[in-house]
């Protein structure tokens, strides 16, 4: 019966997604995105849409018959001037199976100028091109120094073009090294730095996710609970190999087996510190979207008690900081009674 269950769970997820159209031309409310406010007077925009409506609609078409299975768009019949993409982040980076939302504005000079472009980033820097207010710089963009061939293109370049080079140019493997400068003075070792850094954008990104599950983007919030519905095992379970030691961040493939590449390491004490709080608070995360984490939230029981037996007559202002933090880890789980009386 369980094994039943379980592929009764699963085909419901896989038809969620497939009821989710990857393009879709949504109605009504379009009130949060990030460039509501931004569109042209209101006496100019009877112009603007006879300006650009053949583009934009060029642009959707394009959008709608290539699309990679890793990005998902939404554009609006009553603001044509409006777009907003997700992209999931990939296997063997530290963002993968992560969420990274995009909202687009067509200016009113498009396509003689890229489109303004804002990142969902909950305060958080997630890469050296993401900046914690939502800037995204990039060559395409304009925002980033480039070649010539490397900029926007009034002719030739695309929203699609934008998209799929935030994919491949910045949620990276090592987004260390998209900081200008990186890797090239002698007598440091880069990769290690690289492997700190990637550790860090992990948690970053595993933060995103937290703040995604509270607060999903209008019109992608069954999308954003049927993903993490159907990934939250292997993030909960990849998150413990890294905290464990077990394998460098990323270097889990889909499956959640170690990959040959993978290497056994130290982790960082500032990405320990973040994951104390962040994994628990996931756990409780996912479970609110159905997903099956029984396991998991059995085994942060264990932890927050292994915590608590620890002796109180000896104890430095580390061990007091990992206390508290399991306290408010206890407060957001509500495990206020999971160690033994006595």
């Amino acid at each position: 019966m369980e094994d039943a269950s379980g592929s009764r769970e699963i085909i419901e997820i896989e038809e969620e997604k497939e009821e989710f159209k990857q393009f879709d031309i949504v109605v009504g409310d379009y009130s949060d995105h990030h460039f509501t406010k931004s569109n042209l007077p209101s006496k100019k925009v009877n112009s603007f849409i006879n300006q650009t409506s053949k583009r934009i609609m060029r642009e959707w078409k394009i959008l709608e018959e290539n699309l990679p299975k890793s990005i998902y768009v939404r554009v609006y019949e009553g603001r044509i001037d409006l777009l907003r993409a997700v992209i999931i982040g990939a296997s063997g980076t530290p963002y993968h199976d992560g969420l990274f939302f995009f909202d687009f504005l067509f200016p009113a000079d498009y396509p003689s100028q890229p489109p303004a472009v804002h990142y969902h980033s909950f305060g958080l820097r997630i890469n050296p091109n993401l900046y914690a207010g939502g800037t995204v710089c990039l060559s395409l963009l304009n925002t980033w120094p480039g070649k010539k061939d490397e900029r926007w293109n009034p002719s030739e370049s695309t929203v699609l073009q934008v998209l799929l080079s935030i994919q491949a140019l910045v949620l990276t493997e090592e987004p260390y090294f998209n900081e200008p400068g990186h890797g090239i003075l002698p007598g440091i070792d880069w990769d290690k730095r690289s492997l700190i850094y990637s550790e860090n954008i992990f948690a970053l990104s595993c933060k995103t996710m937290w703040h995604l599950l509270r607060k999903p983007p209008m019109h992608f919030e069954d999308f954003v609970a049927a993903h993490f519905r159907e990934r939250a095992q292997f993030i909960l379970m990849a998150s413990k190999a890294y905290m464990d030691g077990l394998a460098n961040v990323g270097f889990l493939v889909r499956n959640g087996s170690l990959s040959s590449s993978s290497a056994t390491a130290n982790k960082s004490k500032k990405f320990m510190m973040a994951m104390e709080w962040l994994y628990p608070a996931l756990v409780k995360a996912f479970e609110k979207t159905g997903a099956s984490v029984g396991k998991f939230v059995e085994q942060v029981k264990v932890d927050i008690e292994e915590i608590e037996s620890r002796p109180r007559t000896v104890r430095n202002k580390k061990e007091g900081f990992a206390r508290n933090i399991f306290n408010k880890v206890k407060t957001i789980l509500g495990f206020f009674n999971c160690t033994a009386s006595g």
